[in-house]
């Protein structure tokens, strides 16, 4: 009995000996554990003393795993599937990657889960490559400066609070108050610019997510569009993985040299989703209930938006993460981690959109760190007198309700205010091009508004807009450039908008 058990023992250490010295191809290590504990999105699982942080496991059924506390016994895993599906005893292995996602121009037009499986029953997807949804940002010597502006299409944005490509602009508002039209409005604009928009919704209904679906395609904008859908009732793992996978694609087209624009529907929820599996993982909770290193999961997400220098390829990431205050308090734990890592925010106020003030954009909370630098030269001739204008006249107009007599001047800046926020005005899917922004823009700060009655205010807009749309090919190519708008072209404009406003001309 004793030689029988011997044999056997020699065999195996020959085995054993031939996998390791590569003489058997045939025969290969394999990794195998078990499930011990079974939680809501998290299992437990022991037997993988191999196992790296964040490597990619497999469970019975094809659902996979990232391994993400490993204790010495056992390994706290993030499941990517719905949890029922598994029973203590299954088996689980390794498969010694990370988590990844396809990439590729072949996504362009089509709707994807976090785990790059299709969602819109148009076939499986033509990816070029597979892209860990893990990298680090680039460096600082690949960065170049933000100098080309991203026009968004709102005139509130593009005028007070512009945008750059390569920048991360944080909007933040509560609940209902058009941050997502915001956002959407601005990929619908991208029309001809040779820009990809990747909309990624994080733990969202799936009925506002078809909402966004439907926008887009009515707006042509699923052509440059890719849509990466994490549903409310799906596995909070999902939740967590799906802005950095969105990311890991607007990665590629950036490596290619193209502009990129991301959207993050939202990181409260991403912030949500990741204290519930860390809560679960019996991690130490901190403020709010939120674990300690709530702040890096979104800061080593955000710091992969940059514009890269020709030498790096030269394209462009930029981010507009969305995130959702309670009560109109912005300093609350996310909003402030949020507005600490981005360079601006857009701030919607729920009191403006209560008033009919769409889009209800609040300017003096709202910021832009890149400012005029992000602008075109011809914005920067208008956009500076446009904001003082407004902000002396929200300053007169909080004086005035408390029915103090004014002068004759405060009056006029006063009405002239209200004619400026009714230009800023807005239709959601609507967005203005750039040359109608700046002709309307001109007349409003040459004061030709100022006779027209504030209910008449869209028609004699969307006058001027039309005129500039007839106007003289020659002068509309020369503002489209970056050279500065002189004299002579203001003039232009400014005749081309009195001729459109005739009818609200006052008596002599």
């Amino acid at each position: 009995m004793n030689d029988s058990l011997q044999t056997v023992f020699d065999q195996a250490f020959d085995a054993m000996e031939q996998v390791q010295s590569g003489r058997d191809e045939t025969l290969q290590w394999h990794e195998t554990g078990r499930v011990i504990s079974i939680a809501n999105g998290i299992v437990r699982v022991s037997g993988l003393p191999g196992a790296g942080h964040e490597e990619l496991l497999r469970f019975p059924g094809d659902m996979y795993g990232i391994a993400f506390n490993l204790d010495e016994n056992e390994i706290g895993v993030i499941l990517l599937g719905d949890y029922w599906k598994l029973q203590v005893g299954d088996e689980v292995h390794r498969t010694g990657r990370v988590m990844d996602v396809p990439v590729g121009e072949g996504l362009l037009g089509r709707v994807i889960d976090p785990l790059g499986a299709p969602l819109d029953e148009l076939g499986p997807l033509a990816a070029s490559a597979r892209l860990p949804i893990e990298r680090p940002a680039p460096s600082i010597m690949q960065r170049a400066p933000v100098s080309e502006p991203l026009q968004t299409g709102v005139k509130v944005v593009d005028a007070l609070i512009p945008v750059g490509r390569g920048q991360r602009e944080l909007i933040l508002g509560d609940r209902q108050t058009g941050k997502t039209a915001l956002a959407v409005d601005a990929m619908l604009s991208q029309r001809g610019q040779n820009m990809v928009c990747i909309y990624c919704a994080i733990g969202q209904r799936a009925a506002s997510v078809a909402r966004v679906i439907a926008a887009l395609r009515a707006g042509g904008a699923m052509a440059w569009s890719i849509v990466l859908s994490s549903a409310g009732n799906e596995a909070a793992g999902l939740s967590y993985i799906a802005p950095y996978a969105a990311t890991s694609i607007a990665e590629w087209f950036m490596a290619q040299g193209r502009d990129v624009l991301v959207v993050y529907d939202d990181l409260t929820s991403h912030a949500r989703a990741y204290r519930e599996l860390s809560l679960l993982l019996r991690r130490p909770p901190g403020r709010e209930a939120f674990p300690g290193d709530i702040f890096y999961i979104h800061s080593r997400l955000l710091e992969r938006a940059t514009r890269l220098r020709p030498e790096s390829g030269g394209g462009s990431l930029t981010a507009l993460p969305i995130v959702e205050t309670e009560a109109q308090n912005i300093s609350a734990y996310i909003p402030t981690n949020l507005i600490s890592i981005t360079d601006g925010q857009i701030y919607l106020s729920p009191d403006l959109f209560e008033l009919g003030v769409l889009p209800a954009v609040d300017v003096g909370k709202s910021v832009s760190r890149v400012g005029g630098k992000a602008q075109r030269a011809v914005y920067r001739a208008v956009a500076g007198e446009l904001k003082l204008g407004y902000a002396q006249f929200e300053e007169l107009e909080n004086f005035a309700r408390f029915g103090a007599r004014l002068d004759e001047t405060s009056r006029r800046i006063i009405e002239h205010g209200r004619r400026i926020r009714a230009c800023l005005r807005q239709h959601e899917s609507s967005p203005v091009p750039f040359l109608e922004q700046v002709a309307v823009l001109v007349a409003l700060t040459g004061g030709l508004f100022d006779s027209v009655p504030l209910d008449d205010m869209p028609q004699a807009e969307a006058a001027v807009r039309e005129a500039v749309v007839r106007a003289d090919t020659q002068l509309l190519a020369r503002l489209a450039g970056d050279t500065p708008m002189d004299e002579s072209e203001r003039q232009a404009l400014l005749a081309l908008a009195q001729r459109a406003l005739h009818e609200w001309k006052p008596a002599a």
